[in-house]
């Protein structure tokens, strides 16, 4: 492979240095600035919620315009820096506002999870302690009708006076500029384990981390992103939301992952940048294959030849000789008009990434935690390594493997601009996670090659040691399974096979998919014994399948089939907290 040269996306900075920033970044106000400045009239924000489904859309110009007028009036009562505010609700203009409002009026915004249950909401608001709380509607009213040290106001035109956009004209406030070392965000981790910590991030770890990502993919002025995953959460604040807003990119914002209107705003949004996790991938991956073979055979296997061939050429020469000739197949997924489709938020099969790559879109995969803002690796889209999560900011951060096994994995261990300040009024628990000379310990394993692409091997706290003394990590074998059709869910854990000897054995536990029900012709909510077996021999099958894929130390040896979903987060990622 020829040595990767990043794309420099950094140096325009120079031109507005001394002028619109001081220092070796600008904030996040004073990089919205800068790109008003430059793209005034291109579309900023846009969503399909107007009056009978109509499409909405700021420009830049209009967009500043609400942002100022919003943080002049948080500063007119009482803002200071320093302060919080809360903001929470489903993908929005009106959310994007008061999040950059926020931080022209010099405060730190405490991005919530809307998903949340109240009880939920409210432990984290007296944690966070904001001056302020911005909420969709369908949670207004709990929030407004309690008596809170805080004052609650609406993201949505229903609430009248209290709904952001309805806020009166404010004088201009004098707002101090932002030092780049101050918190802009404090992020709540979701956690698909223990109990959520107050990551904070700093503009110089937000601003920084934006930028050095695009030298490793290259985003342009005219692309437009779709915010589909909740914005709240570090993937999509930065891959999407503070990428598009550093380039001069519209945004079209989804409120709802129902199929239907998904397909309908990639369509009629043109988006060319389609950020997701694995899961929403696997499911157009799998659901376009299902088009092709609905095509007879003959068709199929020359689909795939073509397919194997465009994958082959692109590896060589880093273009795609027939993406014109699967468009129309792209086209049917609503997702013809992809340039870059960016994936991160958990583990993609190897499979997956390749089908995409077939297909003619440049496939990203992409690696990092809230911790570090989030993104400490991207594959180039031109180089990139199909068994890598990406290869590490080598010119602008560092990154080492602790203590090596023989097969040289080891904790993964990072140091950079974009390694946050810490957690949120709990310093026992950052300690935890800095060494004494500085360096964040991320809790994933995985090694390094000579070209510094990161391979991953799964996170410490999941790793199973089996009788034979074989380490294995539940994400690996899950992983496997991300292309068959008759699993929507699955977790990987160990259990005790051998009560005498304690010896450890891998059981998957397991929620059957809609399709299979179909296929199998019988209720889901049908709790026959003979349904049942139906299932679990249809299941099992598959589970065999794929062991025989598998190193036999990591063969799954008992399934469990589940009635009920596993609890998920926001980014569609599985909780490890299952109990039977």
């Amino acid at each position: 492979m020829a040595k990767y040269k990043p794309y420099d996306s950094i140096s325009f900075l120079n031109a507005f240095k001394g002028k619109d920033f001081n220092g070796d970044w600008p904030t996040v106000p004073e990089m919205f600035n800068i790109t008003v400045k430059r793209f005034p009239d291109r579309p900023c924000f846009t969503d399909f919620e107007g009056e009978n489904g109509a499409k909405r859309s700021w420009t830049y110009r209009q967009a500043l315009e609400s942002v100022l007028n919003i943080a002049s009036w948080l500063s007119a009562n009482g803002v200071r820096h320093g302060d919080r505010i809360a903001v929470s609700g489903k993908n929005s203009p009106e959310w994007a506002m008061v999040y950059i409002a926020s931080l022209y009026a010099g405060a730190t915004v405490c991005p919530l999870d809307f998903a949340l249950h109240f009880e939920e909401l409210d432990n984290l608001l007296e944690r966070a302690e904001p001056k302020f709380f911005f909420v969709d509607d369908e949670k207004y009213s709990y929030f407004a009708e309690k008596n809170t040290p805080y004052a609650v106001y609406s993201l949505n035109p229903k609430q009248g006076e209290k709904y952001v956009f309805n806020f009166p004209s404010q004088p201009t406030q004098k707002i101090e500029s932002c030092d780049i070392d101050e918190t802009a965000a404090i992020l709540f981790t979701s956690g698909t384990t223990g109990i959520p910590k107050g990551v904070m991030l700093s503009h110089r770890n937000l601003v920084s981390d934006t930028y050095i990502a695009q030298t490793h993919m290259q985003i342009l002025p005219t692309d437009v992103f779709y915010a589909l995953l909740p914005i709240h959460h570090a993937y999509t604040m930065l891959a999407v939301f503070l990428e598009a807003i550093s380039v001069g990119a519209e945004i079209v914002f989804a409120r709802s992952m129902a199929v239907t209107k998904m397909m309908k705003e990639l369509k009629e949004g043109k988006i060319t940048m389609l950020l997701g996790v694995p899961m929403l991938f696997n499911k157009l991956a799998a659901g376009i294959i299902r088009g092709m073979k609905a095509k007879g055979p003959i068709v199929y296997g020359i689909l795939r030849f073509l397919m194997n061939f465009s994958y082959f050429f692109k590896k060589a020469f880093g273009v795609s000789p027939f993406k014109g000739l699967f468009k129309s197949i792209l086209d049917k997924a609503s997702i013809g008009t992809i340039r870059i489709a960016i994936c991160g938020g958990g583990p993609l099969a190897k499979s997956v990434f390749k089908f995409y790559n077939q297909m003619g879109i440049d496939f990203v995969q992409g690696y990092g935690l809230t911790e570090t803002s989030p993104i400490i690796a991207l594959n180039p889209v031109e180089h990139f390594k199909i068994e890598s999560v990406g290869r590490y900011f080598v010119d602008y951060m560092e990154m080492k493997i602790d203590e090596p096994n023989q097969d040289g994995i080891g904790e993964i261990f990072v140091k950079g601009s974009m390694v946050m300040q810490g957690y949120y009024k709990m310093p026992e628990e950052t300690a935890k996670v800095f060494t004494e000379d500085g360096w964040f310990k991320t809790g994933d394993l995985g090694w390094l090659d000579k070209e510094n692409y990161l391979m991953l091997s799964g996170r410490s706290k999941n790793m199973i040691v089996t009788e034979g003394g074989k380490n294995v990590y539940p994400e690996e074998i899950e992983d496997s399974f991300q292309l068959e059709g008759d699993i929507q869910q699955i977790t990987v854990q160990g259990y005790i096979a051998d009560k005498k000897t304690e010896s450890e054995e891998l059981e998957a536990l397991i929620y059957p998919s809609d399709e299979l029900f179909k296929r199998l012709n019988i209720s889901r909510e049908d709790t026959g014994m003979l349904s049942k077996n139906m299932v679990k021999v249809e299941i099992q099958a598959v589970v065999e399948k794929v062991n025989k894929r598998l190193q036999p130390y990591q063969r799954i040896t008992r399934i469990e089939v589940l009635e009920k979903p596993l609890e998920m987060t926001t980014t569609l990622k599985v909780k490890r907290n299952y109990k039977k």
